[in-house]
């Protein structure tokens, strides 16, 4: 639902209920993560995705009949393949996936509004949800936030503080999914699931070189979901007229600027680093620093000449060979390409297969899981 909170949080402010599909947890080859949601209000208005297709008409009913009281306001629902019908409604893709659908009505959800606020906001929040349990409990929903605070409720106090700190874990991994406890409170007794669904401000990439390339990867990792910064100590070309989709465009020292950011701790484990400059003197000290860091991923641009050659000037500068090995370095995926647009595509790409810790080969010529 966090995922749809822009819309949401806008339908919040109006009054208007809405019911939404929220997939909880999946199994084999399904094709969207936890979290991915779709709402649906009373005048048949439906936003998000819960599979990319396969079931949206079965869950866009369900949806319906949770609005009108036809349907539990609180149920779950499991969708998979059928092998015995293969037009049964499913998941051709021979997936499983658990979707939680619930009626909310903003004005009796304090909890929902507040959490809705807060993704809208770009703020980091969690909201566990009851999905399965006893039927007095189905529904009701407690946020909380990075500073231990909480809105709302599971009708508890043991039960709240039990919720709140499965939540605050799965907050600090930016993770969504179902987590089970018991409805005192405990970890036996009677088992209550919870529909935890975090929301993180979007990741960051820092692009260090105010070049054309830089401005096709800005547009790249926009079109990502990355908060996208443009660094470079040439005043003359870091400029926000040239980089109009940059989130913020900064001139200073790469070096300077990577020391500032991680020592404000506004870097973290998803932080792409990308050096597009292949100048000695701004790649050598700004890899240095950045592949000393737990950051996602630090790629660095030019010929394989420039790579030995930028290689051997920071193990001479005493960058351990284990920290060395974590940089791509020519940057990309092996596309061919030579424009800025296709160079950008190859970085993104491999920093999407870096991400996932996949091989960027071709999905013909492996054998294992689409979505492993």
């Amino acid at each position: 639902m966090l995922d749809l909170a822009g819309e949401l949080h806008r339908w919040s402010g109006l009054g208007r209920p809405f019911a939404v599909a929220t997939v909880a947890a999946t199994g084999g080859s399904a094709p969207r993560r936890p979290g991915a949601a779709l709402a649906v209000d009373a005048d048949g208005t439906a936003i998000g995705s819960v599979s990319g297709g396969c079931v949206e008409g079965a869950v866009y009913e369900l949806c319906r009949q949770a609005l009108s009281g036809e349907g539990p306001a609180t149920a779950l629902e499991r969708f998979g393949y059928s092998d015995d019908d293969a037009f049964a409604v499913g998941l051709t893709c021979g997936g499983v996936i658990d979707v939680a659908i619930q009626r909310i009505d903003p004005a009796e959800r304090p909890e929902v509004a507040a959490a809705l606020a807060a993704a809208a906001s770009g703020e980091a929040a969690a909201l566990a949800r009851v999905v399965a349990g006893p039927a007095e409990l189905l529904g009701r929903a407690l946020l909380i936030r990075p500073d231990g605070s909480r809105v709302g409720s599971l009708g508890d106090p043991v039960r709240d503080r039990t919720a709140a700190a499965e939540a605050a874990a799965m907050l600090a991994a930016g993770r969504s999914g179902t987590v089970g406890i018991g409805a005192e409170g405990s970890r036996c007794g009677v088992p209550l699931t919870l529909l935890v669904e975090s929301s993180v401000p979007p990741p960051r990439m820092l692009v260090f070189g105010a070049i054309d390339f830089a401005a096709a990867l800005v547009r790249a990792g926009r079109f990502l979901g990355y908060r996208v910064t443009v660094c470079d100590a040439r005043a003359v070309f870091a400029t926000a007229a040239r980089f109009p989709e940059a989130e913020d465009v900064v001139v200073d020292w790469p070096h300077r600027y990577l020391d500032a950011e991680a020592a404000a701790g506004r870097l973290d484990a998803r932080t792409a680093v990308c050096v597009l400059t292949h100048d000695a003197k701004f790649d050598v000290p700004l890899l240095d620093r950045a592949l000393r860091l737990p950051l996602a991923y630090v790629g660095a641009m030019g010929s394989r000449r420039t790579h030995d050659h930028r290689s051997e000037r920071l193990r001479a500068a005493g960058l351990p060979a284990s920290a060395l090995a974590r940089l791509h370095s020519p940057i990309g995926l092996d596309l061919g390409g030579r424009t800025p647009e296709e160079t950008a595509l190859s970085i993104a790409a491999e920093i999407v297969a870096s991400r996932h810790g996949a091989t960027g080969r071709p999905l013909s010529e492996t054998a294992s899981a689409i979505h492993a």
